[in-house]
């Protein structure tokens, strides 16, 4: 029995042969009961169904659409279908082989007048007639299918043109042959040699679109064969190799020098550093030791060590990742939406042009004969390229979400990658995002000449049992310094101004300069330093015992070292760069000077941070927000664009429209220039189709003549049809080379 599967369906799709396939296709899949949204990807050949719906029943409406498909479940390695789509590949090649092998001795043989005329070489022609009728069935045959099938179900796709291109090319060229006295004289030309040179080129066309077409998907082929095959698990005290579906969770792993982490976990007990470039994107291993997480595909470096496992299988961050690209390169742009429903009608268009031409000849030209009505209506059908509108959006995308995810960058959608390009502002989250997120002591100033090890040490005696958020950053340089900390009692935390409390018998306060006025401490020694410290977007806190100053310990969370390059980076893509932060504004001044920010919103609740946001955009700004998809989900969500920055492992950030794996801001500038180089390619990949269609089809339908004295001959409009798809595949697969300007010298490269 078929269970209902709720959420997400993927389909292979096969027989689709043009964007007027994929209108068809989603017509039939959202007239299913259940269905609540589907899309199909041309360039990829699936589609993606929404809703309470049994896989079969999907199946069956596409089989009932004259298509075929099957349900795609699990991580697919793709190894199937590179398998078809090359053995595909080899038989389009053999009857593009077998086509030319007869049209182009033809061809030529009539450039050079060595063919007798129609008249005096019937029975020639008869046996060319044959002959190009076995090509058009064992080299065309699949085009007259597809027109057959959607014939019936009331459609008209690429195939469709193509058949009745060249199927009217050969019966009319039969026709000549068999009641020639009913010919004008002028019209008495056999297409037998057009037919087949047409078929040929069209093949081979294909066959060179398909194989451009598979390395579009070669990121997830990467993405998938980073997982290793097997794993080397701890049971009952003996270590084992077992496939990777078999390891559970919270098994003991072992991981030797050089080999890829097979699950995620956390390490148990060793020291090595991992190379997570595939994760992130940047290139330099990370330390890793007991405690600290480990992710399935990362390459471990010279140690050894043993990790649990917490999550396997589809939980994997991997895994999620080749999901998230999957989804990302199947969905559609507001402007894909709109060409799937100029190419929905490209078809039938198409066929009222040729009808329209070969009427206009026929009576307004009769002198010309019906040679030129045939040959006008042909080439109109043979010249149209429904394929290059179907690819242009489709086949960028995958190749933009492909190479971003190569990159550390996890594009959701393709509606991101069109709101890029209109982006005029970057909002960044400060904590975490510009800076590091984690308070470290920057300064020890002792009151006079003495020791800065023990005026911390008495400071982290009060925070070690503190709640504040600086006080870990005290705690922690105590323990760096190897300083033992003594016990407080009598502790007390004074919201806003500090601690107090017992150290070794001496009351010992910490704080403000609020907190040191209740106490009677005069910190005038020390005012200027730390309003100095202040203006430097440090936290200056004062200590005194027994009321008594005895110095300023400042703490402060620095600035990713790469933030200032980074925000300079997006200064020369045009953008404004706003910081939006819940810090005093003091503070956030201070570091927006440091890293060269442009405007700073600052004491700002996170629940007022999506009005901050939206006030922007009221302005007319079109805005991307950039924070760590927490506290920040709000802004992310109302943003124009949402960029989350992951930590390397948490990339189920739902409000982000783009997640970053790694920390830096350099992913920001890398994101947008890609996307923006990926949108550049659309519109290059739509412009060329349209314009070649707008063209083209006038001039088949012979618009140039009176200028000219010239037809297009058929066979050229077939050359010109096949070219046009590969062009566009071959266009989009220069995004496969897009790379980071931060990892060479040249300027943002935009594609």
């Amino acid at each position: 029995m078929d269970q209902k599967v709720q959420n997400e369906i993927r389909l292979s799709i096969a027989g689709m042969s043009c964007a007027g396939c994929v209108a068809s296709v989603e017509k039939a899949l959202q007239a299913v009961p259940g269905v609540t949204s589907a899309s199909v990807n041309f360039a990829e050949h699936t589609a993606v169904i929404r809703g309470d719906v049994a896989a079969q029943a999907l199946v069956q409406a596409v089989r009932d659409a004259g298509y075929d498909a099957a349900e795609l479940r699990g991580i697919d390695d793709g190894r199937e279908r590179e398998a078809a789509e090359r053995a595909h590949t080899r038989r389009l090649l053999r009857q593009a082989a077998v086509a030319a092998a007869v049209g182009f001795p033809l061809f030529a043989a009539g450039l050079l007048g060595w063919l007798p005329s129609i008249e005096t070489g019937r029975g020639f022609w008869f046996v060319v007639g044959l002959a190009t009728l076995a090509v058009l069935i064992q080299a065309g045959g699949h085009f007259f299918t597809g027109a057959w099938k959607a014939f019936r179900h009331h459609d008209a796709n690429m195939d469709t043109l193509i058949a009745l291109g060249t199927g009217s090319a050969w019966l009319y060229s039969m026709a000549v042959l068999l009641w020639p006295e009913a010919v004008p004289s002028l019209a008495r030309h056999a297409y037998f040699e057009a037919a087949a040179i047409i078929i040929a080129f069209i093949n081979f066309g294909s066959a060179m679109e398909l194989r451009a077409r598979g390395r579009t998907s070669e990121a997830i082929r990467k993405l998938v064969g980073l997982q290793p095959r097997t794993a080397r698990v701890l049971r009952n005290g003996q270590e084992q190799d077992v496939p990777i579906e078999q390891v559970g969770l919270d098994e003991t792993v072992r991981v030797r020098p050089g080999e890829r982490i097979p699950v995620d976990g956390v390490i148990l007990e060793g020291t090595s550093s991992i190379d997570e470039s595939m994760l992130t994107g940047e290139p330099l291993p990370v330390a890793k030791g007991p405690g600290d997480e480990v992710v399935a595909g990362t390459i471990n470096g010279p140690g050894s060590f043993l990790f649990r496992s917490t999550r396997i299988g589809a939980d994997t961050v991997l895994a999620q990742i080749i999901e998230m690209v999957r989804k990302a390169q199947a969905s559609k742009p507001a402007i894909a939406r709109l060409v799937d429903k100029v190419a929905g009608v490209f078809v039938p268009s198409v066929m009222i042009v040729a009808v329209v031409a070969f009427l206009a000849w026929y009576n307004l030209a009769p002198q010309l004969g019906l040679g030129y009505a045939v040959t006008a209506a042909m080439t109109v059908l043979i010249i149209a390229c429904p394929c290059a509108l179907g690819l242009a959006t489709p086949i960028s995308i995958m190749v933009g979400v492909g190479r971003a995810a190569e990159m550390g960058i996890l594009i959701r959608n393709g509606d991101a990658l069109q709101q890029i390009g209109r982006l005029n502002t970057v909002v960044l989250d400060k904590t975490g995002t510009v800076t590091e997120g984690r308070p470290q002591v920057t300064d020890l100033l002792p009151r006079e000449a003495g020791e800065p090890d023990a005026l911390l040490r008495d400071a982290a005696a009060l925070e070690a049992v503190s709640e504040h958020p600086l006080a870990a950053a005290i705690t922690a340089e105590a323990t760096r310094r190897g300083i033992e900390v003594p016990a407080v009692e009598n502790f007390a935390a004074h919201a806003g101004r500090g601690v107090t409390g017992e150290v070794e018998g001496r009351q010992v306060a910490f704080g403000n300069a609020a907190l040191m006025a209740e106490r009677g401490v005069d910190v005038t020694p020390l005012r200027e330093r730390a309003a100095a410290l202040a203006v430097e977007a440090r936290t200056p806190m004062y200590l005194a015992v027994d009321g008594e100053l005895r110095g300023l310990v400042a703490v402060a969370d620095p600035v990713k070292p790469d933030s200032k390059a980074a925000i300079a980076r997006l200064h020369r893509l045009g953008l404004k760069v706003v910081m939006l932060t819940g810090d005093a504004r003091p503070t956030a001044e201070a570091v927006a000077r440091q890293v060269g920010i442009d405007a700073v919103i600052a004491d700002v609740h996170p629940d007022e941070k999506d009005r901050a946001v939206a006030e922007l955009q009221a302005r007319g700004e079109v805005v991307a927000m950039v924070g760590d998809g927490i506290n920040d989900a709000p802004a992310l969500a109302r943003a124009d664009v949402g960029i989350a920055i992951g930590t390397g492992t948490d990339i189920a950030i739902e409000s982000a429209d783009i997640t970053l794996m790694g920390g830096s801001l350099h992913g920001v500038a890398d994101a947008i220039a890609l996307s923006r180089a990926t949108v550049r390619n659309i519109r290059q990949n739509l412009f060329g189709a349209f314009v070649y269609n707008v063209i083209g089809i006038p001039v088949a339908a012979g618009v140039l003549y009176p200028v000219t004295g010239m037809m297009l001959s058929p066979i050229l409009a077939g050359a010109a049809m096949a070219a046009s798809s590969v062009t566009v595949v071959s266009n989009a697969n220069r995004l496969r080379w897009f790379r980071s300007p931060r990892f060479r010298s040249q300027p943002e490269n935009e594609a």
